[in-house]
């Protein structure tokens, strides 16, 4: 969907601009790229292993790569039943009505989502000379969409499902919310230079803007994924940036206090059903901090089955204790010292070679064939000695004596 320049009031009101910004400038997914590294991601940690130690996608690179808020009210609430849970809620159906001024068909609803086709072709053209509540409606949609299928998208990637009503419903509270493969690519560009497509030096806001246009082969894709996966098993920390030097293009909303101060927070991050764990703590050399040895990492295995189907529910009381970390997110601000170079310290380094997940390739393409010494009974092997060249006449003898 086309961005009006009628919806940028709602879409800053709602804290999105920046993001809905990035629409016409995507890129295309570099399937093998972001498989390997998926393969990384070790979910009783919550954070990438790698060669040299931890490291993931943290608020900090939230706000830079996507250009979102990161300090506000958890994403949760309940799914679909706003009229038992929510003051002014409307059975789900009746409420879309009022919000977006249409129904859909049944053939284009599964459930509580509707098909993005149905969007596109119903909100896709704001009318010319469309009166405020028209614009507002329009605006309405396009945030469903941007949520749906850029920021949370489902596993189809076609339906957009109706749980956001109640934050279109409040575009003046919208921004106060904190919240796609497109982001870990990005950050996967920045964090590792040396998968970086050529030719994209130029930045601007947000971060993943840098990316636009970019359009990998799809050819190739299960050597690709060993290639990449090589590649990564060999990285050392020198290939990593702790620090992104960008501060001059960073719009100063993001930099705002309450916001940097919650790129060090140890907390959990909610959307819905789903709880996640912002694992700072294992990762301060994304900071500029010197890591060191780990404490064993939270266990919330029984949390990662939960995506709400079995029954609308009232998440912030049915997952209260989660909730609260959110609620008190400013206590558990991590301490540290910020250092000219923030290698992984040698105690840490010693820890990790026991303990951490470091690499994925097959042994025999990581060992080093260098360091293998020639044995020598090497000269012997084979059919046998090769015979002497047979002497030709007219030919000059030009070989070196060794002797």
């Amino acid at each position: 969907m086309r961005l009006d320049d009628r919806y940028v009031p709602y879409l800053q009101m709602a804290g999105l601009y920046h993001l809905a910004r990035l629409n016409d400038r995507w890129f295309r997914i570099d399937e093998p790229l972001v498989s390997a590294f998926v393969e990384r991601w070790r979910p009783e940690t919550h954070t990438f292993h790698m060669p040299f130690g931890e490291c993931t996608i943290t608020l900090q690179d939230v706000a830079y790569q996507l250009g979102l808020p990161v300090d506000g009210h958890y994403v949760s609430g309940f799914l679909t039943d706003f009229h038992l849970y929510i003051e002014g809620g409307r059975p789900a159906w009746q409420w879309f009505h009022e919000l977006l001024g249409v129904l859909p068909p049944e053939n284009q609803i599964k459930k509580f989502a509707v098909n993005c086709t149905w969007f596109q072709e119903t909100f896709g053209e704001c009318p010319d000379g469309a009166d405020e509540e028209t614009v507002r409606r329009f605006a309405r949609a396009y945030i469903m969409m941007l949520l749906g299928t850029q920021l949370f998208a489902n596993k189809s990637g076609n339906r957009i499902h109706i749980r956001w009503l109640p934050f279109v419903a409040r575009l003046e509270e919208m921004g106060g919310y904190s919240g796609p493969l497109q982001l870990l690519q990005s950050w996967i560009f920045w964090q590792f230079p040396g998968f970086r497509p050529r030719g994209y030096d130029a930045f601007s806001w947000p971060l993943s803007s840098r990316w636009s246009g970019y359009n990998p082969g799809i050819s190739n894709k299960g050597p690709r994924v060993q290639n990449v996966r090589l590649r990564i098993d060999l990285l050392q920390p020198r290939d990593s940036i702790s620090a992104l030097d960008v501060i001059q293009v960073v719009h100063p909303e993001v930099l705002e206090p309450r916001h940097t101060m919650l790129w060090r927070c140890v907390t959990s991050l909610i959307y819905f059903a789903v709880v996640e764990w912002h694992q700072v703590d294992r990762v301060l050399p994304q900071f500029g901090g010197v890591q060191p040895p780990l404490h064993p990492a939270l266990n919330i295995d029984f949390l990662m089955s939960k995506d709400g189907r079995g029954g609308d529910r009232w998440f912030p009381s049915h997952l209260q204790y989660w909730h609260l970390h959110w609620e008190t997110r400013a206590e558990h601000i991590l301490q540290f010292d910020i250092v000219a170079d923030p290698s992984p310290s040698h105690e840490f380094l010693g820890w990790w070679h026991q303990h951490g997940k470091r690499f994925l390739s097959p042994e025999m393409y990581l060992g080093d064939q260098r360091g293998i010494p020639i044995p020598d009974e090497a000269t012997q092997r084979g059919a046998g000695r090769v015979p002497d060249m047979e002497r030709v006449d007219d030919v000059p003898d030009r070989r070196r004596d060794t002797s």
